[in-house]
């Protein structure tokens, strides 16, 4: 079936169309001839996607994969269309208040990316598994009896960040519909008042993952992607914690003022090498309050925020290489703060002037933050990976041999011959290309404790924003979470093979 044909198919809104495409016998089978029954109260809709947004929440799990195989290889939804229907179906159902399910939502694009560098035959295979965890925690949470988001009236009165710290939330999600309503692109500038209060990965990656689903679900739904951080800002802020996360929220206001770069906007200054090495190192080796210190100050003098961004990802990819934990996959000090700075680098670079200065500032606190947090962590003592005895051991050798025997390292989990190996390999001059190819085929076929997606994602568009001498370095963290993440295979993956006839 053409675009144009499943287009047609996705307008056809209503349980008796979509029940019919499926066939009675299997929608009923599935569950979804009770998703439409009387409800009790107002219910969130999605236009031509409520069809496949109530399949991704109503569908039970162990007829979903064919449920979903089958609709793709009928050519009735694509992948733009499952992957934004989860989203949505995410956001009805847990608005921001589930940690699984956030972590859910946060894979659904970086697979999505990873399904578009794949041969077509393959394509759905990462996309399936984002989509049956999705949908299995929403039904481990309470499936549609449980949806945390539900209609709400816009409003054009209230400050965002002024209703967040009163535990307003009715008002705030009120206050961002009536801005969503007049330009989705104002309410992302204005949520961002509100994201500033506080550092932490979460909210900064519930901000971010919702804007960049936009490009799958439409500005339509600005209201119900974007109001999910709110639900995660009041919560934080009426915690124990919050004083805990909230160093910036004087500190970044003053900085905008002492170096007059509120409203002004960012400079065009390049940064050459050895600037962002030496600003890198700067970075590590500093207070949370003198990094953004350090950030403000290179922005006062005019340098691009992306060369700001650059020295911060190179500094936050250093607790990834020291981290002296075993475990170097999942919900690690390294991996968050990679992926939380990567975040304030999109945030930037498509927020106003303010915003886009204010990211570059709170991503190199946050760096610093995280890296003292907690204060067990020792991470400007460790060595780095790769460690000098297992680069010793890896001899010099073609690429097509280094490639073979990092694959060997990944599955025998030994994370310091892997890190040492791609070092050499980003030594000799190798393409990146096979080393990424090899990485995710095993985002794919492993759990990756919720963060697999995500961090390739992250490793890959930090690898190809840093220049030449440096970039290498995140892969070599991959290396690291490949080789222990390697052994825990992904949920549903064997059905999801044989359903595809891979």
């Amino acid at each position: 079936m053409d675009g144009r044909t499943r287009r047609e198919f996705l307008r056809q809104v209503g349980a008796g169309v979509f029940t019919a495409s499926l066939g009675s016998a299997l929608s009923a089978d599935l569950g979804l001839s009770r998703a439409w029954a009387g409800q009790d109260e107002p219910r969130l809709a999605f236009g031509v996607l409520e069809p496949l947004v109530a399949l991704m929440q109503e569908t039970l799990i162990a007829k979903f994969q064919p449920a979903v195989v089958g609709l793709f290889k009928e050519g009735k939804a694509g992948l733009k269309e499952l992957v934004g229907a989860a989203a949505l179906a995410n956001a009805r159902t847990f608005g921001g208040e589930d940690y699984v399910g956030f972590h859910s939502m946060f894979a659904l694009m970086p697979a999505y990316t990873i399904a578009k560098d794949l041969p077509p035959e393959r394509q759905l295979l990462p996309v399936l598994k984002a989509l049956y965890r999705n949908t299995n925690r929403i039904q481990e949470f309470g499936g549609r009896a449980k949806e945390v988001l539900r209609p709400v009236a816009p409003s054009a009165d209230g400050a965002l960040r002024e209703q967040v710290r009163r535990l307003d939330l009715k008002g705030a999600e009120a206050t961002l519909a009536g801005l969503c309503q007049a330009s989705p692109e104002r309410a992302f500038n204005e949520l961002q008042a509100a994201l500033h209060d506080s550092t932490e990965v979460h909210r900064v990656n519930l901000v971010w993952r919702a804007w960049g689903l936009l490009d799958l679900v439409g500005p339509e739904h600005a209201h119900a992607l974007l109001r999910q951080s709110l639900h995660y800002f009041v919560n934080q802020e009426g915690s124990k914690h919050r004083d805990h996360f909230s160093g910036a929220r004087a500190l970044l206001p003053r900085l905008l003022d002492q170096h007059r770069l509120d409203g002004k906007p960012p400079g065009r200054k390049e940064a050459d090498d050895a600037w962002v090495e030496r600003t890198s190192v700067a970075l590590f080796e500093a207070a949370p309050e003198q990094a953004a210190e350090i950030a403000a100050g290179a922005l006062a003098e005019g340098m691009r925020p992306d060369a700001v961004h650059e020295a911060v990802s190179l500094a936050a990819n250093q607790m990834v290489l020291r981290d002296e934990n075993k475990q170097a996959h999942g919900s690690t000090n390294g991996v968050h703060c990679c992926d939380a700075v990567n975040a304030w680098r999109h945030i930037g670079r498509v927020s106003d002037a303010r915003n886009a200065v204010a990211a570059a500032i709170l991503a190199a606190y946050h760096f610093a933050f995280d890296r003292d947090n907690p204060k067990r962590n020792k991470f400007r003592e460790w060595t780095p990976y790769p460690r000098p005895d297992a680069l010793e051991a890896v001899k010099p050798a073609d690429p097509e041999t280094l490639l073979r025997d990092l694959d060997g390292s990944i599955r025998n989990k030994d994370q310091a011959r892997a890190a040492a190996l791609v070092h050499r390999l980003g030594e000799q001059g190798a393409p990146a290309a096979p080393v990424l190819d090899l990485f995710r085929r095993y985002v794919i076929s492993e759990d990756g404790k919720l963060h697999g997606e995500k961090f390739f994602g992250t490793v890959k568009e930090e690898f190809e924003a840093t220049r030449a001498p440096f970039r290498w370095r995140q892969l070599v963290g991959m290396a690291r979470y490949a080789a222990s993440m390697y052994g825990e295979p992904t949920p549903g993956r064997e059905e999801a093979l044989k359903l595809l006839g891979l």
